[in-house]
């Protein structure tokens, strides 16, 4: 009679938050460089500055897109 196996505890991860550069935020939106700096300027899309390079959070994507939907529903 062969022991069951062992019994394995996952501990729950913490969300990662994926920064991304600009171009793959260009890539993911499929809009220009132009179009991605007019959004971040205007705060319609958020980022964070670490020292010189501009990241955008994938989160901030997500929500962009679900505001536009919104507003696209209304």
């Amino acid at each position: 009679m062969t022991s069951p196996p062992p019994t394995v505890l996952h501990a729950e991860a913490a969300p990662v938050l994926e920064l991304l550069t600009v171009p793959q935020g260009m890539a993911r939106l499929q809009l220009s460089r132009s179009a991605v700096y007019d959004l971040l300027r205007s705060g319609q899309l958020a980022s964070i500055t670490l020292g010189r390079a501009r990241r955008i959070p994938t989160r901030a994507h997500t929500d962009f897109i679900r505001t536009r939907l919104e507003q696209a529903a209304a």
